[in-house]
C-alpha cells in the first residue's frame, strides 16, 4: 500500500464502504476505455466574433462531417445543410422554417428524430453521467430516454413515438429542438484551446469573451494583444495608448465604446484642438469592411485622434524605457532624435527623411524632458483615459476571466501550447532572459512571466514589484526577448513617420528562423518535459501565407502553426481566413477556412464557412481516455481506491456503514 494513511482516511469519507470504493474503481476503469474527447484549437481571433462563434457552433466542420456520415445518401444534400444550420442557429432557423413550412408537425417529427440521431452520435464517447450533466434540466429526462432507446426496437417503438408526439402536442417542440441543438454543440467539442490574441483589429473581442465565459471547458495561452489589454486594465499608460492607437488604426471603436464604455470624447476634443490644421494623412484609418460606415468628416476626426494618441504612446513608452534601462530599449526613444529644422531623424548614426514634422506637443522647451514628457493638456487627457480603463467593470471581468483560464503556456495530451515563441540562441539552445536581475529560460521563463503578470493584479503585491510588473506589460508587447514578440524591434515610429521602407523591417527572433528544425523542436519539448512519440508544439502569432504555398506543418510534423489569418486585416496577405485544429480519437485534422460571410447569410441561405480538411496525423489505434492526461490522473485515482479497498479488507480502516 503506497497511499498516505491520512489521505486514505480522507478518501474514506467520500467512499465509506467497500462497495462504494469498488463501484468507483469499476466506473473509472470503464471510463479509461472510452474514446478520447475531441479537442479544438483556435488562435489569433482578433475580434472576429462572427467567424469565431460560427466555428464554435460548427466545431470546425465536425458537426457537418458527422451529419454526412450518419445520413449518407438517405437524405438530400440540401436537407443536410438545413439540418446543420438548424443545429448551429436553432432559434433563428426555427422562425424561418415555421414561416415557410406547410405541415409543421410532420417537420417536427422528422427533425426531432434526426437531431436525436446526431446527438446520440456525438454523445457516444462520453459516460452517461457526463452526458447527463450537459443536458438542460427541463429536458434532461426526455433527451436521456431518447438517446438510449431506439425507434427501430419494436418493443420500444411506441414508447419513443409517444415521447416525440407529446413534445409536439404540448407545444414544446421549439424549446426541445433548441435544447437538443445546444447539447449537440456542447458535446461535439470536449475541450477548447485558444492560443492567444482575442483582442484588436476586429470589432467583437468583448463578444468573444462574453461567449467564452459561458463555454463549458476552455483555456487560453496569452497572446501579445491580450497582454496589451491586460496591461491597459492594470493601469499601464503606454499600453492604454497602444490599445487606443490600434483601435483607431482599424476604425474599430465598438470594443472600446460599446464593449467597455471607454469615453473617447476627451481624446476627440484634444485631437481637434491640437491637430486642427494637420491633415494627418499617414494616420487615416484602415477600413477593413467596405460598408460605407465612415464619412469624410469622421475619417478626419479619427485620423487626428489616431495621431494624438500615437504621439502620447511614444512619449509614454520612452518614459518607461528610460526608467528601465536594463531592458536595452532606450534606442526606441526616437522622438528625441528628430531634427525639426531639417525634417530628418537620426537612427544609428544615419539620417532618414521624415514624412512630416508636425509635432506641436514636443516642441515645448519649458518641459523637463520635452521629447517624452506629456504636456499639461496631454497629462490631463491621460488621467481621464487611465480612469476610464480602470473603472470599466466589464473590462475588469474579462481580464479576470483571461487570468483565471490562462497562462503563458499549457501542456495537454503530449502537446505544448503557446502563442508565439520560446526565445532561443543562434544555435537553437534556450536563451537566458533577464528579469529583475535574474535569468530565466524556457519553461522557467514562461512560468515566471506568468507569475509576474498576475502580481500586477494582486492587492498584496509589494509596491516595487507591482510597479515593475505593470511596466513589464510593455516589454511583453514589444521587447526583443519577449516570448510574445521575439523580434528586433516594433517599428511603430518608422512606419508612421519615415519615408524609407527599409526601416520598417522587424527581424524575427531565432525561434522563427529555426522552428522548421525537428531537432530544435524536440529540444524545446524536452525542456518543457513533454514526453511521448506523438508530441507536438502548437502555436499561432505569425500568419501562415497559405496563398504563397507556406505549409503550416513544420519540423517534420513536430510543429503546427494555426494562425492563418482569422482577422480580415490578414486575408489578402494569407489568402485564407484562418486555420483551426481538431484533435479527436483518431488523430489530428487541420482545417483551413475561407472568409466567413455573415451570421445572417448562414441563417437565411445556409452558407457555412468553406473549409478544407487536411489529415495531419492519424493514430495507429483509436485513442482512448487511457492515452490522455486525464487517463493518467484516473489511473492514480484507481490506485488510491485500490489502496483504500486493501485498508478496508485488512481492518486498517473501518467501513462507515449507516
Amino acid at each position: 500500500m503506497n497511499t498516505d494513511e491520512r489521505y486514505l482516511h480522507l478518501l474514506s469519507t467520500t467512499y465509506p464502504t467497500v462497495a462504494d470504493a469498488a463501484g468507483e474503481v469499476i466506473n473509472l476503469e470503464a471510463i479509461l476505455n472510452l474514446p478520447k474527447g475531441t479537442e479544438h484549437f483556435l488562435a489569433d481571433l482578433h475580434g472576429e466574433h462572427e467567424a469565431f462563434i460560427h466555428i464554435l457552433k460548427n466545431a470546425s466542420g465536425n458537426i457537418k462531417r458527422k451529419v454526412a456520415e450518419i445520413f449518407g445518401t438517405t437524405i438530400r444534400e440540401s436537407e443536410k445543410k438545413e439540418l446543420c444550420t438548424l443545429i448551429y442557429y436553432p432559434e433563428q432557423k426555427l422562425e424561418l422554417i415555421k414561416a415557410q413550412e406547410e405541415d409543421i408537425d410532420d417537420w417536427y417529427h422528422i427533425t426531432i428524430h434526426q437531431l436525436v440521431r446526431v446527438c446520440r452520435d456525438v454523445s457516444s464517447k462520453y459516460t452517461r453521467s457526463k452526458v447527463r450533466k450537459s443536458l438542460p434540466p427541463e429536458f434532461s429526462y426526455i433527451i436521456e430516454e431518447l438517446l438510449h432507446e431506439r425507434s427501430d426496437d419494436q418493443d420500444k417503438a411506441a414508447y419513443v413515438a409517444v415521447i416525440v408526439d407529446t413534445i409536439i402536442t404540448t407545444g414544446r417542440a421549439d424549446d426541445f429542438i433548441v435544447a437538443i441543438c445546444n447539447v449537440i454543440q456542447r458535446l461535439a467539442i470536449d475541450q477548447l484551446h485558444i492560443l492567444g490574441d482575442i483582442y484588436d483589429r476586429g470589432p467583437g473581442a468583448h463578444i468573444i469573451l462574453d461567449t467564452l465565459r459561458q463555454y463549458h471547458s476552455w483555456d487560453i495561452q496569452w497572446g501579445n494583444h491580450d497582454m496589451l489589454w491586460m496591461g491597459a486594465a492594470a493601469g499601464n499608460d503606454a499600453c492604454i495608448c497602444n490599445v487606443l492607437r490600434l483601435s483607431l488604426r482599424y476604425a474599430n471603436l465598438a470594443t472600446l465604446e460599446e464593449g467597455y464604455g471607454i469615453n473617447l470624447v476627451p481624446l476627440a476634443t484634444f485631437a481637434l484642438e491640437t491637430y486642427a490644421d494637420d491633415p494627418c494623412e499617414e494616420f487615416m484609418p484602415k477600413l477593413l469592411r467596405d460598408d460605407g460606415r465612415m464619412d469624410e468628416k469622421t475619417m478626419q476626426l479619427t485620423a487626428k485622434m489616431h495621431k494624438a494618441i500615437t504621439v502620447m504612446q511614444l512619449k509614454a513608452e520612452a518614459a518607461i524605457f528610460h526608467r528601465r534601462p536594463e531592458w536595452g530599449m532606450e534606442d526606441r526613444c526616437l522622438l528625441e532624435h528628430i531634427d525639426f529644422d531639417r525634417q530628418v531623424c537620426n537612427i544609428g548614426g544615419k539620417e532618414y527623411e521624415m514624412k512630416s514634422c508636425r509635432f506641436p506637443t514636443i516642441s515645448d522647451s519649458s518641459l523637463p524632458s520635452p521629447h517624452y514628457s506629456l504636456t499639461p493638456e496631454e497629462s490631463a487627457l491621460m488621467k481621464k483615459l487611465h480612469h476610464s480603463f480602470r473603472v470599466s467593470e466589464k473590462l475588469r471581468k474579462h481580464i479576470s476571466t483571461i487570468l483565471s483560464h490562462g497562462c503563458m503556456y499549457n501542456i495537454c495530451n503530449q502537446n505544448l501550447l503557446f502563442h508565439a515563441s520560446v526565445p532561443l540562441n543562434d544555435d537553437g539552445t534556450l536563451k537566458d532572459v533577464e528579469i529583475m536581475g535574474k535569468k530565466y529560460q524556457g519553461r522557467a521563463l514562461m512560468e515566471y512571466v506568468g507569475r509576474l503578470v498576475r502580481s500586477a493584479f494582486q492587492g498584496d503585491t509589494p509596491e516595487d514589484l507591482k510597479s515593475y510588473a505593470k511596466d513589464y506589460f510593455l516589454y511583453l508587447w514589444c521587447g526583443k526577448d519577449s516570448p510574445l514578440f521575439d523580434k528586433s524591434k516594433m517599428a511603430t515610429f518608422e512606419r508612421y513617420f519615415l519615408t524609407d521602407r527599409e526601416t520598417y523591417h522587424e527581424e524575427k527572433g531565432n525561434y522563427f528562423r529555426l522552428r522548421d528544425s525537428q531537432e530544435v523542436c524536440d529540444h524545446i519539448l524536452d525542456a518543457f518535459g513533454v514526453k511521448g512519440q506523438t508530441r507536438h508544439i502548437i502555436n499561432g502569432h505569425v500568419p501562415v501565407h497559405a496563398g504563397a504555398g507556406e505549409n503550416p506543418i513544420k519540423a517534420g510534423g513536430r510543429l503546427m502553426v494555426i494562425d492563418g489569418g482569422f482577422s480580415e486585416a490578414y486575408h489578402k496577405e494569407t489568402g485564407i481566413a484562418g486555420y483551426t485544429l481538431v484533435y479527436h480519437s483518431r488523430g489530428f485534422q487541420l482545417v483551413q477556412h475561407e472568409p466567413f460571410t455573415s451570421t445572417q447569410d448562414a441563417i437565411l441561405r445556409g452558407t457555412d464557412i468553406k473549409s478544407t480538411t487536411q489529415i495531419v496525423e492519424m493514430s495507429t489505434h483509436r485513442m482512448l481516455v487511457a492515452d490522455t492526461d486525464k487517463g493518467e490522473e484516473l489511473r492514480r485515482q484507481i490506485d488510491e481506491l485500490k489502496d483504500l479497498l486493501y485498508a478496508y479488507r485488512h481492518g486498517m480502516i473501518k467501513e462507515k456503514r449507516n
